[in-house]
């Protein structure tokens, strides 16, 4: 087994040192798109959680695509000393559009010569195989490509309770059709949902391990505000995990991965008004830090329970495209 380094599991980060010569930053735009779970295509009001502006608040300027790229650009050479970019279509479902718009949106990135790739933040239910030629030309002409797809959890049950209005099953497909072409994945995911159970968790870890994607986001429940879980929480219907106890959790998790899926992130974003709960009291550094300490207590690593054996079968029927 490929052994990490502190803190114990392979981050975005180290992916990119490992990978790039160049130092690279990732720049989070907002590129207009809405979610067929909000614009009634298949809901109205979205996921139960979902309050986009909560996910990355620098991100909703309002300002014309081409102008977010440039500002983002000099604010990372300035301040982090990058010489790369990679953009990374982030708010909403952003393969929610005909093909045509699409192009459009992804060609405007590489106007830039500092771009050297994207990273499409999307839903399953949102692609098709016309998208997915699209999005793999890109990497055909030698760009950073990363398709994310949000799943949350493998357990049905849980998607119904937040009104995901796509399922597991159609996640698998997509995941199966993206690969088809060569892509990379980054699943997102979400530990503590109403309905999920540490068993259910576990599945889902070991899921995303069977699937042989390249990435992974790993987020912790919080509570934002506008949302219907905000009512949920106010009402004592839904809970949140202490530090102590996420950092148990996401560590089993992590342990349940192969030791080379990159970990893009390790708990979800806090932004203070953007926030209800919970409220740790602690910076994303210091949350870092009790991961390594967790894992050096345990003497353990991710990837230490990964199981090369799992498999899983992904079902067969077509995909419904949007």
């Amino acid at each position: 087994m490929k052994k990490l380094l502190p803190p114990y599991f392979y981050t975005f980060n180290q992916y990119l040192r490992d990978t790039y010569p160049d130092k690279i930053y990732k720049i989070p735009v907002d590129a207009g798109f809405t979610c067929p779970n909000r614009d009634g295509s298949k809901a109205y009001g979205g996921c139960t959680y979902c309050d986009n502006i909560s996910f990355s608040p620098g991100a909703r300027s309002g300002l014309p695509l081409d102008e977010q790229i440039r500002n983002g650009i000099e604010f990372y050479r300035t301040k982090r000393k990058a010489k790369k970019f990679i953009v990374y279509f982030q708010a909403y479902s952003n393969t929610y559009a005909p093909v045509a718009r699409l192009k459009e949106l992804y060609d405007k990135a590489f106007e830039f010569p500092e771009v050297m790739g994207i990273s499409i933040g999307t839903r399953p239910d949102c692609i098709d195989e016309e998208k997915l030629d699209l999005i793999a030309s890109y990497r055909e002409k030698g760009y950073y490509v990363l398709v994310e797809y949000g799943v949350e959890s493998t357990n049905e049950e849980t998607l119904k309770a937040i009104n995901r209005q796509s399922t597991f099953q159609e996640f698998l497909q997509t995941v199966k059709m993206t690969h088809q072409r060569k892509l990379d994945v980054c699943v997102h995911t979400i530990l503590g949902l109403p309905h999920d159970t540490y068993e259910t968790i576990m599945q889902t870890a070991k899921t995303l391990a069977a699937l042989n994607v390249k990435a992974c986001k790993v987020h912790h429940l919080y509570i934002a505000p506008h949302t219907v879980m905000a009512k949920q929480y106010e009402q004592g219907d839904i809970k949140v995990m202490g530090l102590d106890e996420y950092l148990s959790l996401a560590c089993d998790f992590l342990e349940l991965l192969p030791p080379e899926m990159v970990i893009h992130r390790f708990i979800g974003e806090l932004y203070g008004q953007h926030c209800i709960a919970p409220d740790w009291q602690v910076t994303k550094a210091q949350v870092l830090e009790r991961f390594t300490q967790e894992f050096e207590k345990r003497g353990t690593q991710q990837g230490s329970r990964f199981d090369p054996d799992y498999t899983i079968d992904i079902p067969v029927p077509a995909h419904s495209s949007r």
